[in-house]
């Protein structure tokens, strides 16, 4: 593994979703009932409960799943985005918490898994969206699962990760709907920083699903882009070196990012695409390297 540390779809409707109060409640699923991701037969970590699809929006696919340990006081929060190429995915997937919620809510932090809108619903502007209200829900609700709402870390996989660096690259994208700042994001396998770059080279069909034919939303949609300021928080970028052009475009956001002032480690793994999500949370040293960056924003 090497290491290299590198120092509105609908905004008026959408700022509204923030103040969402809480409905949904207690699912039939139990922990990881995988949702696109299959049945899981792991269990939650002992005194971890699961209060699942509490609503932050009107629409089916705003909703939002929450790991808390019992007697959480103060407890800092990670709020987690799925990934599957802005069309599908699932907040409850193994694949997406099993791991992650067995190490982090099992170490006491509270951790949410969020779903969004996905195409042709809405676009990845609107999924950014759905995202940042989410955020806000999440931050106006923390204290009332135990948690700290400033104590926030955002980690997306995939897709989610392009929408989990698009918010912090850009501070005004998650502010006009409602969010506070976070202290960290954690980027897993993005591989779409630089949407315009991707768009003028051979690339995959699902690309053209996502982001159209249109330069103008290209930028727009672009971490890369987006970084005009200095971003929200510090960020862990992961790439897989498995995947050509992962590390290179992490790279160069992380040079982009230190140039406005940004703190940006990127971590390059010689791991699949779907093991950069799978594997977080598992013991070993890409974990170790998770909870490192953690504690470095001030999260043990």
């Amino acid at each position: 593994m090497v290491m290299k540390r590198f120092g509105w779809f609908d905004a008026l409707v959408s700022r509204r979703r923030g103040a969402a109060g809480i409905a949904g409640g207690m699912g039939a699923r139990g922990f990881g009932g995988g949702r696109g991701g299959g049945p899981s037969s792991a269990t939650l970590p002992e005194g971890v409960t699961a209060e699942l699809d509490l609503s932050y929006g009107p629409s089916a696919a705003q909703r939002l799943d929450v790991y808390r340990p019992s007697g959480a006081t103060d407890a800092a929060l990670l709020f987690i985005v799925h990934g599957g190429g802005w069309r599908r995915g699932d907040k409850g997937a193994a694949r997406v918490i099993d791991n992650k919620v067995a190490h982090w809510a099992g170490r006491g932090l509270v951790v949410v898994s969020a779903n969004y809108r996905t195409l042709p619903d809405a676009d990845p502007l609107g999924q950014a969206d759905d995202v940042a209200c989410a955020i806000a829900f999440v931050q106006a609700h923390a204290a009332a699962w135990g948690a700290d709402a400033a104590r926030l870390v955002l980690m997306g996989h995939s897709a989610g990760a392009h929408l989990v660096s698009l918010l912090t690259a850009d501070p005004t994208l998650a502010r006009q709907l409602g969010a506070a700042p976070w202290l960290g994001a954690i980027a897993l396998d993005s591989g779409a920083f630089d949407i315009e770059r991707i768009m003028s080279r051979p690339h995959l069909a699902l690309y053209d699903q996502a982001f159209g034919a249109d330069p103008a939303f290209w930028r727009r949609a672009s971490p890369t882009w987006r970084l005009q300021q200095r971003p929200v928080s510090p960020m862990l970028v992961v790439c897989s070196t498995q995947r050509p052009d992962a590390c290179q475009q992490a790279r160069e956001f992380a040079a982009q990012a230190r140039a406005v002032g940004g703190q940006v480690t990127v971590v390059e793994l010689d791991l699949s695409h779907a093991e950069a999500n799978e594997r977080a949370g598992l013991p070993g040293r890409y974990t170790d390297e998770i909870d490192a960056f953690m504690r470095s924003v001030g999260i043990a």
